[in-house]
């Protein structure tokens, strides 16, 4: 197997471009309808990945969903997209589920259900490990998945020490528990993403910066930080990154995080024939940019259409590397500039 995707699997329920947010007993309409979407980091990065080129087979998917029609809906459309399922069923909890208004011009607003994510079974996660033996391997929204988070540093241990994994982790705001079983994972981390938000609530740094530098002394390899329409800051190595968002019309921000994992991991997987010799801290200073770059087209990709998966594909990162690469180049700095 080429990518591992192990983490959260949800049904996002969507009202996009809605002109504001109604008062209690108020109807407001939503002009870009309500639609049901696949979503969850796991879920939404496998998917992402198949879409930017990576081949059926390539891509598995590891999460627990509910006995119910929300579990049905994500069973279906992972594996209509090509994606290797290893999803239990439970009839403890329901399937997740996150109801997201979008008003025009403002950020996400969040309502969501948990549901059986936090029953996600560390052996089982194991076992299929052992199976399938990534190349990389990728963990979305640790936080909310139980007991799997506890054992996080002990799975990721194993992947680096006897699968030789490249090991990608994407934290969330911890549920019903604080950051310590992260904190005693960093040394296994190759690339961990978070943003600016979460960032600051793990590390207790008020500024990006500081926050980012926390994150690297901790051992983790190649350590991004995404700031929205900001852009991003990155550390790996000597070599300090800040770079700014491409500009796109922004329809729905739902979903760009995992579509930036997504296009983070495409990269690494096109040097699939050399990953398990070469160590992440051993990327030059041009894979570095090529990287990041290749993710945050991704990520601005996905905002243009409402959903978390529906406008990430090839065709259209691409159109979007070659009309602003060379931009994005010249405003980049490497070293830090305060956020």
């Amino acid at each position: 197997m080429l990518v591992t995707c192990v983490g959260i699997l949800v049904s996002d329920v969507i009202a996009s471009g809605l002109p504001k947010v109604s008062q209690p007993g108020e109807v407001t309409f939503a002009p870009s309808g309500i639609k049901v979407c696949v979503g969850g980091h796991a879920a939404n990065v496998s998917i992402d990945l198949l879409k930017l080129g990576l081949t059926r087979g390539d891509v598995s998917c590891v999460g627990t969903v509910g006995e119910d029609a929300f579990g049905d809906f994500i069973m279906k459309e992972l594996n209509d997209s090509g994606v290797v399922t290893h999803i239990d069923r439970t009839e403890k909890a329901g399937t997740s589920s996150n109801m997201i208004l979008v008003v025009q011009r403002e950020d996400r607003r969040f309502h969501v259900d948990i549901g059986a994510n936090p029953l996600l079974d560390p052996r089982r996660v194991r076992d299929v490990l052992t199976k399938e033996k990534p190349c990389i391997l990728y963990v979305g929204a640790t936080g909310f998945l139980g007991d799997f988070d506890e054992q996080l540093p002990r799975i990721l241990k194993k992947a680096k020490e006897e699968l030789d994994c490249v090991t990608f982790v994407d934290p969330v705001q911890p549920h019903g528990h604080g950051w310590e079983y992260l904190q005693r994972s960093l040394e296994w981390i190759d690339v961990l993403h978070c943003n600016d938000v979460e960032a600051e609530s793990m590390t207790g740094k008020n500024k990006t910066t500081e926050a980012l530098s926390s994150i690297s002394d901790r051992g983790v390899k190649l350590a991004i930080i995404t700031i929205g329409d900001q852009g991003l800051v990155a550390k790996h190595a000597y070599d300090r990154i800040t770079m700014p968002a491409f500009k796109v019309p922004v329809v729905d921000p739902t979903g760009a995080g995992d579509a930036f994992s997504a296009g983070v991991i495409c990269y690494l997987s096109r040097r699939a024939d050399t990953l398990r010799k070469l160590e992440v801290a051993s990327l030059t200073r041009k894979d570095l940019l090529e990287l990041l770059l290749e993710g945050e087209a991704a990520g601005a990709a996905c905002v243009t259409d409402i959903g978390t998966t529906k406008a990430v594909t090839r065709e259209n990162v691409d159109r979007i590397l070659r009309e602003q690469k060379e931009a994005i180049l010249d405003q980049m700095r490497i070293g830090f500039k305060p956020f």
